[in-house]
């Protein structure tokens, strides 16, 4: 149960984030199911921004393309700089 004297914390950026997750998630998964590598296609896509990287199937392509690429860097790399720490 919330702590109603306590406030709580709205953070737009986190919430961008974890929509930005949800998505690449998404498109993970769509490339795995149709038997691409996921991990290359993305890469290919972030690196070109060519768009045949990402397949059509569950709509990833649309999906991949309403992400900025300059946020999903950062995001990414702040994420691997932060696992990093917890080793």
């Amino acid at each position: 149960m919330l702590d109603p004297n306590k406030t709580i914390q709205f953070s737009i950026k986190d919430e961008r984030e974890e929509e930005m997750r949800q998505t690449m998630l998404t498109v993970y998964t769509a490339l795995k199911e149709k038997g691409y590598n996921p991990i290359s296609q993305i890469v290919g896509y972030i690196l070109s921004e060519d768009p045949t990287y990402i397949t059509t199937h569950n709509n990833a392509r649309n999906l991949i393309r309403r992400l900025d690429r300059d946020e999903l860097l950062q995001a990414l790399v702040k994420n691997y700089l932060k696992s990093s720490e917890n080793k």
